[in-house]
């Protein structure tokens, strides 16, 4: 077990304790984590999908599409040759398993494989999270993201494929342009832009999320990200900031306004309910000698978003579209007069028309219908 302790490229995988247990020959340690992760019928398994999202000099030169040195892809196969002989041990409390195709020989055909995968998929952390929340300068991933996809969002054509269009333009390197999606609540802003994450998760998209609050630390989160061989989208969702808000600047800064540019692998989107996301006060504005001037500095932080799309307030016609459509995909029996009846008296009890609002009608009258019971609204 000791050969692992010889890794170069590969070193990183001794810092997951049970790689490392394995390593050490701590028989105890090792047999405990087995038991603990679930791992005691395919250690080969877990040993494998540690050293796949492992970030090192090679999968990050991959991933980057390029071709490492003949010096980093020698030593990766050495390492990979190690980890081969370290597994020829006995199964003692352990079953080692069947080893991945991806793994398959751990040799010449298995780096060229690992290259490949790594070029189309990217390396590290970012193989097995497709969101991240920004904090306190890290990056967590989000366990539960969203799995929204494009089909589940009804209406509002047009303005998914002008975000779609972005989001492509962004993931094959072709210009593209930092988004506002503005618009009243439960228009389905947010979801869409979950919706092109996992539209282009296999292009090595990912999402990371980051507060308001956290906005003044954009620019160590661009220097971040910039140098990791994947596109993200930096998200910031229900923005809105007060005109004398500090964080107004830096954020003009990080829309193209910097001297250093646009990132090429960064996409900066953003949410509201209002198309110019700085709330300016009236007092203000009596109070300020340059009126037309600050007006201008407010409404410039808008105008940096290359593109805005409004998700308007769906009318009456647009709202019950929505709700045939989900009640199509759910399978509701309902008749189409009382789906229409029962549809318009639950936005009226609820405040409104919107696809939130038709979704959660949609998932009541199916959860009705599955348990037999007559729908109440």
């Amino acid at each position: 077990m000791n050969r692992l302790q010889s890794l170069t490229v590969l070193q990183g995988i001794l810092k997951d304790p049970l790689i490392a247990a394995f390593a050490q020959g701590d028989k105890t340690a090792f047999l405990r984590l087995c038991y603990v992760r679930g791992a005691e019928e395919h250690f080969i398994k877990q040993l494998s999908d540690v050293v796949l999202t492992d970030e090192n000099a090679f999968s990050r030169t991959c991933a980057d599409g390029k071709q490492p040195s003949e010096l980093v892809r020698a030593a990766y196969l050495s390492d990979l040759r190690a980890i081969r002989q370290a597994l020829d041990v006995p199964e003692e409390g352990f079953r080692l398993g069947e080893t991945p195709e991806l793994f398959d020989g751990w040799d010449e055909d298995c780096v060229a494989r690992l290259a490949d995968h790594y070029r189309r998929n990217g390396c590290g952390r970012w193989l097995s999270h497709t969101a991240f929340r920004y904090a306190d300068g890290e990056l967590r991933p989000i366990l539960t993201p969203s799995s929204v996809s494009l089909s589940d969002l009804k209406g509002y054509e047009t303005e998914k494929a002008e975000v779609r269009d972005n989001f492509e333009n962004f993931v094959r390197g072709l210009p593209y342009s930092d988004m506002l999606l503005y618009g009243d609540r439960g228009t389905g802003k947010s979801s869409t832009v979950h919706a092109m994450i996992n539209l282009f998760a296999e292009k090595k998209l990912r999402l990371v999320e980051i507060d308001k609050e956290n906005i003044l630390s954009l620019p160590h989160l661009r220097a971040m990200l910039s140098a990791v061989p994947m596109k993200f989208v930096v998200f910031i969702d229900d923005f809105s900031l007060r005109e004398d808000d500090d964080r107004v600047s830096t954020l003009k800064a990080a829309l193209q306004g910097s001297m250093e540019g646009h990132a090429g692998n960064v996409m900066i989107v953003a949410t509201s309910n209002r198309r110019h996301i700085v709330n300016e006060s009236f007092t203000t504005r009596m109070n300020s000698i340059h009126a037309g001037d600050s007006e201008e500095e407010l409404l410039s932080l808008s105008d940096r978003f290359g593109i805005t799309v409004l998700f308007a307030s769906t009318d009456k016609r647009e709202y019950l579209a929505i709700v045939h459509a989900l009640a199509s995909d759910f399978g509701i029996r309902m008749p189409s007069d009382e789906l229409d009846l029962y549809a318009e008296r639950w936005a009226l009890q609820r405040g409104g028309r919107s696809p939130r609002r038709a979704r959660q009608f949609a998932e009541y009258v199916f959860a009705c219908e599955s348990k037999g019971k007559a729908v109440q609204v």
